[in-house]
């Protein structure tokens, strides 16, 4: 039995014909730049997420960006986020010479503290970015209520969250901007790198459009300083025919997290929860474990697949340093490193192979607790 972290060969097979002929489409179009796609894609997103404006670029962490440049960020500003997260999160802010300025996280759903936030906050803060992990939606209307407060916008980061679900509503609609990744392993998933950007506010819409476009408005007038950042034609065609599959496969997700969560029940893991009012579409299936280095090692040697989100928070890494955070500065986040391990998720999860995973975690445990 081959198993995959994600298989996405599996899931192109289903839709092969589909897809080959929205790529061969683009192809024979000669519109590579900008074709029609790319529009109806983002016309077809703001359907299905309910909001009024989508704008494509080419990546999550694109998307991260322009959100920032529009809400004119920059040197000797702050803007807070969680350390557990992809170093997008805060590469992106740094990039514009703004600051990181990390809080802790809830250990139940693996988001940002909103207890936490406004201890964090000064006449520099600009934005507070939290970040959907996993799939689970970060408690918004927490959130909102201090951004609110403030006048703060909020840029929520969607990259693994697309269909996620709060309190009825879909996640990236709720703050300023939402930011969605497309990377080939998301829940919806390019053949490539692809993003973009939700919002309700025309003004911003208008902003992100140019900034995406080197600033442009009319090819050669640059009003705004912007970037070269559009979504590739062939890839939007390729998530548009994706897009119509992406509740059945969330749905799927959530049905192997359950059995998971029931094949796991007797073990001495924690399995992650969703919280009242939210719909977790579960892009990472990730546990809690003891001896979890130990526990990977084996895992490997079983060729189960099996990926830690994140080893090293972001507050710790080499390259941000110079932001002076120690260890024991987010205990909650320090201690999660060294517990999560998150094992293979995708909608094509096989019962069989989930009980093959499964057997194999019980015994790890039967060994060690021997």
């Amino acid at each position: 039995m081959k198993l995959q972290m994600v298989d996405l060969l599996t899931q192109y097979d289903s839709i092969k014909d589909e897809i080959d002929n929205a790529v061969l489409n683009v192809i024979r179009s000669g519109q590579f730049i900008l074709g029609k796609e790319v529009k109806q894609l983002e016309d077809e997103i703001t359907k299905y997420l309910n909001c009024k404006h989508a704008v494509g670029c080419a990546s999550g962490t694109d998307a991260l960006q322009i959100a920032l440049m529009a809400l004119n960020i920059g040197p000797g500003d702050e803007v807070i986020t969680t350390s557990f997260t992809f170093v997008a999160t805060a590469e992106t802010i740094a990039l514009l010479g703004a600051k990181p300025v990390y809080v802790d996280i809830r250990e139940r759903d693996f988001n940002i503290d909103p207890g936490k936030i406004e201890d964090a906050i000064t006449e520099r803060t600009k934005a507070i970015i939290p970040v959907h992990l996993y799939g689970h939606p970060a408690p918004m209307d927490e959130i909102m209520a201090i951004a609110g407060k403030h006048n703060i916008p909020v840029i929520e980061d969607t990259a693994q969250a697309i269909g996620a679900g709060y309190n009825g509503v879909k996640v990236g609609t709720i703050g300023a901007f939402g930011c969605i990744s497309f990377f080939p392993s998301k829940n919806l998933g390019a053949y490539g790198d692809g993003g973009m950007i939700i919002t309700n506010d025309d003004a911003l819409a208008e902003k992100v459009r140019m900034i995406t476009n080197h600033g442009s408005r009319q090819r050669y007038y640059h009003s705004e300083i912007g970037v070269n950042s559009r979504l590739d034609t062939v890839q939007a065609a390729i998530l548009l025919v994706k897009l119509k599959y992406l509740d059945g496969w969330n749905e799927n997700r959530r049905a192997a997290a359950e059995r998971y969560s029931a094949l796991l029940q007797d073990l001495p893991v924690k399995t992650p929860i969703e919280l009242p009012g939210n719909y977790h579409i579960y892009h990472q299936y990730t546990i809690r474990c003891e001896k979890r280095d130990a526990f990977a090692g084996y895992l490997k040697e079983k060729n189960i697949p099996h990926a830690i989100y994140y080893p090293i928070p972001l507050h710790l890494q080499e390259a941000y340093s110079y932001l002076g955070y120690t260890k024991g500065d987010f205990p909650v986040t320090e201690k999660l490193t060294e517990k999560v391990l998150s094992l293979p998720m995708h909608p094509e999860l096989t019962d069989e192979q989930q009980i093959s995973i499964t057997n194999v975690i019980k015994e790890f445990y039967s060994k060690v607790n021997a």
